[in-house]
């Protein structure tokens, strides 16, 4: 039998959790598959061990609104306009603050 894409990503991560890439891809997997806790559940474990992965905020946070967590989808946009400040992503940045503004 074929190994799942989301087999291979869990198998990455549980080998080196700190693999920002591969954390992401799995937070991403879960996240296209319709598992949205589980990929709310990455995303807070990527952005944890790596605060400055800028591409994760959005994609958390748009997560976060599907599961009718918009409080705290606001939050993750915050600290994810802060992110993108340091690391000078102005693209990321203005993505993220649309999102904000999106939810009032």
């Amino acid at each position: 039998m074929a190994t799942s894409r989301l087999e291979i990503l869990k198998g990455l991560v549980a080998q080196n959790p700190l693999d920002t890439f591969s954390r992401y891809g799995l937070a991403m997997e879960y996240r296209t598959s319709g598992d949205l806790e589980s990929a709310a559940g990455e995303f807070r474990a990527l952005l944890a061990s790596s605060p400055d992965y800028v591409p994760a905020y959005y994609h958390a946070g748009q997560t976060l609104e599907r599961c009718g967590r918009e409080e705290e989808a606001r939050e993750v946009y915050r600290r994810g306009l802060e992110a993108s400040a340091r690391k000078g992503d102005a693209h990321a940045r203005s993505e993220i603050q649309a999102a904000l503004d999106l939810l009032g």
